[in-house]
């Protein structure tokens, strides 16, 4: 990208999205200089608060889709259920990254597992479940298997279990029968995921290989640098840079792998900053979402080398008691104590049972005592009991 193409501050950025990771991205425009035009149909998204403009509309209203056009710069988007439509629509008037098509792959399941399939990269033996009749029959060694819905489908949400034809057929009519991907369930040694930015001059800078756990189907906690072997932890840098330069992608990406048996296979792909990417945000030099903030002005990415091993611990609503039918706060000062954590709460309206209300990342000297603490203050504050 040429000088002339770099947006600077005082700019007006635009983001679709205002729940956590547009937060983020708020606050660290803010830092760099930048202004923020929101756009979430909430009126108490985390986001919007703190942007200075909020518009809240939903994501296809004409109006303030206009409105972003005439007074931003560029625009990106903070989760991939953003229609793909809103973003064709603006990127004929103004620089929009990550792309539409991006987006529109890795908001459907089954054109995601197919890219990644035809891209030749790694990926668990599936089946695209459009009818009854595509069901595998019984002794299918696709069994036992979880079937997904294709579209909105997050955080374990649209997901099911089944052994056999009969639970899949009873799981697919749960699911109304909408579109559906039947994936083989697998023994996995651990999990791992690698977050990324590419500009739009194809230059790519990724962070650590983190290892990631999870409690019902939500990210738990997430240790930087992972445990595994590095030749895994290099291989999983590999293959994230092949996804983003097959999608010709621009901004960040998260990339999700399995670890089977000591192979690396892709299981899904976001088009955004990650969950498991928080950690950037206080044990590296450049977090992921001033990254997003560069790739989408122009500007070069900045180092993403990590200066402190770290464990990140998701904080969902189920740690909010309810004390006389009201909800109270979770006893904080037991997490403050510990002078390695850092808190970020989100700011958000309601405490639910599964909603991501914030996380705390635990840095250290080392890994092992980064885990040791963080564990400790998971085990104080009753998460996942």
């Amino acid at each position: 990208m040429s000088q002339r193409n770099v947006i600077l501050p005082p700019a007006m950025l635009g983001m679709l999205g205002g729940g956590q990771l547009g937060r983020f991205f708020v606050i660290a425009a803010h830092e760099m200089g930048y202004k923020v035009t929101v756009l979430d149909p909430d009126k108490n998204s985390p986001a919007g608060k703190i942007a200075d403009v909020h518009i809240c509309a939903k994501y296809d209203d004409a109006d303030a889709l206009k409105l972003i056009a005439e007074t931003c710069l560029a625009v990106t988007t903070e989760f991939e259920n953003v229609p793909a439509s809103s973003l064709e629509h603006l990127a004929k008037s103004i620089p929009v990254r990550p792309s539409a098509n991006s987006v529109a792959i890795a908001q459907h399941r089954v054109s995601e597992k197919n890219f990644i399939k035809n891209a030749g990269l790694p990926v668990a033996p599936f089946a695209v479940i459009d009818s009854d009749a595509d069901i595998p029959a019984d002794g299918s060694e696709i069994y036992p298997a979880i079937l997904k819905v294709a579209r909105f489908g997050y955080d374990g949400k649209g997901q099911a279990r089944v052994a056999n034809s009969v639970e899949a057929k009873k799981a697919f009519a749960e699911f109304g029968q909408e579109e559906c991907v039947l994936e083989k369930m697998l023994k996995l040694d651990y999990e791992v995921s690698v977050v990324l930015a590419r500009d739009a001059n194809g230059q790519v800078t990724t962070f650590p290989t983190a290892e990631n756990s999870h409690l019902n189907g939500i990210l738990d906690i997430t240790i930087v640098p992972a445990r595994g072997s590095d030749a895994v932890n290099h291989q999983a840098q590999k293959l994230a840079i092949t996804v983003a330069e097959k999608l010709d992608y621009t901004g960040v990406l998260g990339v999700e792998f399995f670890v089977c048996d000591g192979e690396l296979l892709v299981n899904e792909i976001a088009p955004r900053p990650h969950n498991s990417g928080h950690y950037t945000l206080d044990a590296c030099v450049t977090n992921q979402f001033e990254q997003q903030v560069r790739v989408m002005t122009g500007l070069p990415l900045g180092s993403s080398r990590q200066h402190s091993p770290a464990v990140m611990v998701n904080l969902l609503g189920d740690i909010w008691p309810q004390v006389d039918g009201k909800q109270s706060e979770p006893e904080w000062q037991l997490a403050f104590n510990n002078a390695q954590l850092k808190m970020h709460l989100y700011g958000k309206h309601e405490a639910r049972p599964g909603r991501k209300m914030g996380h705390y990342t635990v840095v250290s000297n080392t890994r092992d005592d980064a885990i040791k603490l963080a564990l400790q203050v998971r085990a104080e504050l009753n998460i996942g009991e």
